[in-house]
C-alpha cells in the first residue's frame, strides 16, 4: 500500500503579475487554476518518488473533483479510499509578487465529517497496510485521535503536516504522538508562542531541542526559508541542512515536497537527518517551476534503498 496520506484537496487559484507588484494597484498578469491542497500536494510528491502511496480524503462530486481523482491516479496514487462528497474540496486564493513570493491569500475550508466516516468504516484496513502515514495535524479532533489510535494498534509511524497552524496549534497535544511534526519557522512561532524568526541556524537549533523537550515532541523539523531546515530529536540529536541555491519561479508546494521527502526518507530507514536532506531536494525542484509538486525521480537517485512497482 505503501505511505498513506490523509487530509484535504483544494483547488488553487494564483495570480502572477507581469510587472512589480502593486498591493493596492491593478496589477496585469496571467491567472492559473491548479489542484492544491497539503495533503493532496504531498501524496503526488510521494507518488512521484514511485513509492505508490494512498490517498485518504474526499473531493467533490462533480467534473473538478472527479478531474482530481483523475490526475492523482494518472501519478499512480491508489485512490481507493478517496470519497466523492458534496462540498468537501476547499479553495485558495493567491497573488505572488514578481519575486515568486506569496503577498497575500484567502482560504476556504472543506467540509470533513465524511472524512471523519470514512476512517471509522475503513481506517483498521488503512493503517494495517499502510507503510507509514502523514496527516494534516489541522483536521478535525476526531480524525486526529482516531489516526493516533490506529497508528498506536498497528505499530506504524505517523507524520504530521502543517495547512494551518493556527487551527494545528489547538492540536498541540495530539503532536505528543507524532513521530515527527515538519513546519516552516513562523508555524513553529505560533506553535511555540514565540518569534523565532530572528535565529540564525545554528540557535535555532538549541531552542528547537528545548521547545521539543519541554512539549515532549519526538522529533521536529523546522524549514527556514532560502536558509535551509534545521531538525532536533528527544534523543538530543539536532542539526541543519541549507537550502540548494536555485532560481525562484514559486514557492507554492516547496513545504508540502519538503514534506513529503522527509516522511519518504523516514519511513524507508533513513536517519532524520538524511530524510531532510531528501525533503530539501524535492523543495528545490518546485520552486524552480510554478507546478505545486516534484518532477519524477526514481527512490535510488534520492538514497531510498527500495525497488519500484512497475
Amino acid at each position: 500500500m505503501g505511505i498513506a496520506v490523509i487530509g484535504t484537496v483544494f483547488v488553487d487559484i494564483k495570480g502572477f503579475p507581469y510587472n512589480t507588484y502593486l498591493p493596492t494597484g491593478r496589477n496585469a498578469g496571467s491567472v492559473e487554476f491548479i489542484h492544491g491542497g497539503v495533503a493532496r500536494n504531498v501524496v503526488e510528491d510521494i507518488a512521484n518518488l514511485e513509492l505508490r502511496p494512498s490517498f485518504i480524503g474526499l473531493v467533490d462530486n462533480n467534473g473538478t473533483g472527479e478531474e482530481v481523482k483523475r490526475k492523482l491516479e494518472n501519478h499512480k496514487v491508489d485512490t481507493k479510499y478517496v470519497r466523492s462528497v458534496p462540498d468537501s474540496m476547499g479553495m485558495w486564493l493567491a497573488v505572488f509578487d514578481n519575486s515568486g513570493d506569496l503577498a497575500g491569500s484567502v482560504s476556504k475550508r472543506p467540509d470533513q465529517k465524511a472524512l471523519e466516516r470514512l476512517l471509522e468504516e475503513e481506517g483498521d484496513e488503512i493503517f494495517k497496510n499502510a507503510d507509514s502515514v502523514v496527516i494534516e495535524i489541522d483536521l478535525g479532533k476526531e480524525i486526529i485521535k482516531r489516526s493516533i489510535a490506529l497508528a498506536e494498534k498497528y505499530g506504524k509511524k505517523i507524520f504530521a503536516v502543517v495547512a494551518n497552524m493556527t487551527l494545528a496549534a489547538e492540536r498541540r497535544d495530539f503532536m505528543k504522538s507524532m513521530d515527527c511534526v515538519i513546519c516552516n519557522e513562523e508555524e513553529a512561532g505560533i506553535l511555540f508562542v514565540e518569534d523565532l524568526s530572528d535565529r540564525e541556524p545554528e540557535e535555532m537549533e538549541k531552542v528547537l531541542l528545548d521547545k521539543i523537550t519541554n512539549a515532549n515532541i519526538p522529533s521536529m523539523v523546522v524549514t527556514l526559508g532560502s536558509r535551509g531546515s534545521v531538525y532536533a530529536e528527544l534523543s538530543g540529536n539536532r542539526g541543519f541542512v541549507p537550502a540548494n541555491p536555485v532560481e525562484v519561479k514559486d514557492t507554492t508546494g516547496a513545504g508540502d515536497a519538503f514534506c513529503a521527502g522527509v516522511a519518504a526518507g523516514l519511513t524507508y530507514g533513513k536517519t532524520l537527518g538524511e530524510a531532510v536532506e531528501i525533503g530539501t531536494r524535492l523543495a528545490s525542484s518546485v520552486i524552480m517551476s510554478s507546478e505545486n509538486v516534484c518532477p519524477r525521480f526514481l527512490p535510488r537517485e534520492l538514497g531510498i534503498d527500495i525497488e519500484v512497482e512497475e
